[in-house]
């Protein structure tokens, strides 16, 4: 895609009034971040989104006041897939000025859950493996253009402007296949305690970093670093030999800290990764 970064934006002092004081909320309520964007003023809608491969359920959350257009971001779910639970990351991102889609990963095989899903049950698990194994690499690359492709036809976006990526667990390697899929729009990757982010396999997303033009934060979670204490490392160095801004920082939480009603939850960490996240996307977008 051509990179119109050059093209005449304005976002009005109003919109960034609006979004500059949600991101301080979050930053000065830390903790309760999720729920201070849960009373936030939200639009929150149900779409479809046509791709390669089929018709993709997703949500589309945009600022409810103000004046846009507002930069955009693709947010990927976890392993449990697009659930009620996990609506909150969207809307705290839209709260902060973004207009978010949140598309059902697993759509080649389901619908997105009206209930919650529970990964601890092992018939369950093996079925959301089977869902995330539907989604080939090339598969998501195709998905990340169909997304930004739907996303720059609202009259909300900014359209033809950098865009974010972010993703929670399997969405963390779903968020870095986006960024070197599309190099020319993708300025920020937030992967929260990614999952099969940096791998043996000579197709791990962390090997992608250097093909994409993004700023990085990347949150990993205490108990996944105790077992993979080299990934860490493996993409601090893939960040650097791509001349890539980027952090790389262990969480002083356990795997699913940022999904309410884990039995990981931890607000705090929670709050500071989403903080962290819109930071960026503020500085990389704006």
């Amino acid at each position: 895609m051509t990179d119109t970064h050059s093209q005449p934006f304005e976002l009005s002092r109003r919109s960034l009034l609006a979004a500059g004081v949600a991101t301080i909320a979050l930053a000065v309520l830390g903790e309760d971040a999720f729920a201070a964007a849960a009373s936030a003023d939200v639009t929150e809608k149900e779409v479809s989104v046509t791709t390669q491969d089929g018709m993709a359920d997703a949500v589309l959350f945009h600022p409810a006041k103000g004046r846009g257009p507002w930069p955009a971001v693709i947010l990927w779910p976890d392993l449990a897939g697009l659930r009620p639970s996990v609506r909150s990351w969207g809307r705290s991102l839209a709260a902060a000025g973004f207009v978010v889609l949140m598309p059902n990963n697993f759509y080649r095989s389901a619908r997105a859950s009206s209930e919650e899903v529970n990964l601890a049950d092992p018939e369950i698990r093996t079925r959301q493996m089977a869902y995330r194994a539907a989604a080939t690499d090339d598969g998501i690359a195709r998905d990340a253009a169909a997304y930004l492709a739907f996303l720059d036809a609202q009259k909300q976006t900014a359209k033809g402007r950098k865009v974010g990526t972010v993703g929670y667990d399997v969405g963390g390697s779903y968020a870095f296949r986006a960024a070197a899929a599309l190099p020319d729009r993708v300025a920020v990757v937030g992967s929260v305690y990614g999952l099969g982010v940096a791998t043996a396999r000579p197709n791990s997303p962390h090997l992608l970093v250097p093909r994409s033009n993004a700023a990085y934060h990347v949150a990993i979670s205490r108990d996944d670093d105790a077992r993979e204490p080299d990934d860490k490392v493996d993409i601090r160095k893939l960040i650097a030999q791509g001349n890539l801004e980027g952090t790389v920082e262990v969480y002083p939480a356990n795997h699913g800290w940022a999904t309410p009603g884990s039995p990981s939850y931890d607000p705090a960490s929670a709050g500071k990764a989403l903080t962290e996240i819109v930071k960026l996307l503020k500085a990389k977008l704006w």
